[in-house]
C-alpha cells in the first residue's frame, strides 16, 4: 500500500473539516428551522400581552403557557373566573414543569451546559426572581410546593421519559425553604412497606404532595413492577405504604382525599383518575374516562384540574376540570396550558 504524502494527508483533513462544518452548520440551521416553526404562533391561539407576573396576586391562574409562538414554556397568568380565551400576561420566565403556593415557586427548567443539555429547579420569589438554583439529574416530571411555600419539591426522570414505558429510574427531591437542607434523593428514606422494613435496588419514588403541618407527604413508591401510596415524615426520614395501584398523589386541601390515577390493564385508558378517601381507603372513578398522565390539582375541596394533550396542536396541553365526587361531566378550564396551581385567594 503506497503510503500517503504529507500534502495528501492535508487534503484529506481540509475535506473532512470541510464536511464535518457542513454537516453542523445543517444541524444548527435544522434547529433554528424546528425553533422558528414551533414559534410560529397559532392561528386562532391565545392572545398575550406585556404585564407584570407575581405568584401572591389574588385571583389568578399562573402557569406554563404551551401554546405554538415565542411564549411557547413562558409562565402566564389569566384570571381564575375567565381564564378560558382570557388575554395571557406572559413573563420571561421559561419552565418545563411549574408549581407554587404562597408566594414560593418551583421551576425546573431546561438549559445547556457545555454544550449539552442540562436541567435545573429554579425556587422563585413571589415576583417570579430566582432564590437559589439546583441542578437536577434528569428530565424534570413532577414538581410541587407546600401550602405554606416552605417546602418544594421535584421529581425527575434518570432514565427514559415516561411512565408508560417499560424501563425508566426517578428521582425525587425535597427543599427546605427554611436553612436550604435538600433531601437529594427519598430514596434515603426508611421505607416500611405493609408493616415490615423495607429496601431493594429497584425503589423509586415520585408525585409528592405535602400536608398542611409542613412535614407529612404523600408519594408514590414503586418497586417490583407494584405502585404503592406511602405517607411520610420528613422530620423522621420516613414512609410508611398505605395501598397499591397508587400513582402522581394529589391531596385536598382538607387533607381528607387524594386524587390519583389508577392503572387500568385491558381498557383504552392506560391510567383512570379516582380519589382516595384516606380514613376508609375507598376510591371513587372521576367521570373523566379518558387516560390522564398528570399530577391532578385541587382547584378547591370539590373540583379537580388536569391536563390532556390537545387533539390538534401537536405538543400542546388543555386543562381540564372535574368534580372530585364522580358525578358530572369534565369541561375545558384553559387551552394551550400546563395544569395551574390553585389561584392565591385574597387574605
Amino acid at each position: 500500500m503506497t503510503a500517503l504524502t504529507p500534502m495528501r494527508r492535508l487534503l484529506i483533513l481540509a475535506a473532512g473539516v470541510l464536511l464535518l462544518g457542513g454537516v453542523g452548520a445543517w444541524a444548527v440551521f435544522s434547529a433554528a428551522d424546528r425553533a422558528e416553526e414551533e414559534n410560529k404562533p397559532r392561528p386562532g391561539g391565545p392572545a398575550f400581552t406585556a404585564g407584570r407576573v407575581t405568584l401572591d396576586e389574588p385571583g389568578r391562574l399562573v402557569f406554563r403557557n404551551t401554546a405554538a409562538g415565542p411564549q411557547r414554556d413562558r409562565l402566564v397568568s389569566v384570571p381564575a373566573d375567565r381564564a378560558a380565551g382570557a388575554v395571557r400576561t406572559a413573563s420571561d420566565v421559561g419552565c418545563l414543569r411549574f408549581y407554587s403556593a404562597a408566594g414560593t415557586g418551583v421551576c425546573l427548567q431546561s438549559t445547556t451546559l457545555l454544550g449539552r443539555p442540562a436541567y435545573r429547579a429554579q425556587i422563585l420569589d413571589a415576583g417570579l426572581r430566582t432564590v437559589r438554583s439546583y441542578p437536577l439529574a434528569g428530565v424534570p416530571s413532577r414538581a410541587r410546593v407546600s401550602a405554606s411555600g416552605r417546602f418544594a419539591a421535584w421529581t425527575v426522570f434518570v432514565k427514559g421519559e415516561s411512565y408508560g414505558s417499560a424501563f425508566f429510574s426517578t428521582r425525587t427531591s425535597i427543599l427546605d425553604t427554611h436553612g436550604w437542607q435538600l433531601v437529594p434523593n427519598l430514596e434515603e428514606f426508611a421505607i416500611t412497606l405493609d408493616g415490615r422494613p423495607y429496601r431493594h435496588q429497584d425503589i423509586n419514588f415520585w408525585g409528592v404532595t405535602f400536608a398542611a403541618d409542613d412535614d407529612t407527604f404523600y408519594a408514590t413508591l414503586a418497586t417490583r413492577e407494584e405502585t404503592y401510596l406511602v405517607r411520610g415524615s420528613v422530620r423522621a426520614r420516613a414512609v410508611t405504604t398505605l395501598t397499591r395501584n397508587v400513582e402522581c398523589p394529589s391531596l385536598s386541601p382538607d387533607g381528607t382525599r387524594v386524587a390519583y390515577k389508577k392503572r387500568v390493564l385491558g381498557t383504552a385508558a392506560l391510567w383512570r383518575e379516582h380519589v382516595l378517601d384516606l380514613r376508609t381507603l375507598k376510591s371513587t372513578p372521576l367521570a373523566e374516562r379518558r387516560s390522564v398522565d398528570d399530577q391532578a390539582v385541587w382547584l378547591d375541596d370539590h373540583t379537580l384540574a388536569y391536563a390532556l394533550p390537545a387533539d390538534t396542536r401537536p405538543n400542546s396541553f388543555d386543562v381540564w376540570t372535574a368534580p372530585s365526587d364522580g358525578t358530572g361531566t369534565p369541561k375545558v378550564l384553559l387551552e394551550d396550558g400546563q395544569t395551574p396551581p390553585a389561584p392565591s385567594r385574597s387574605r
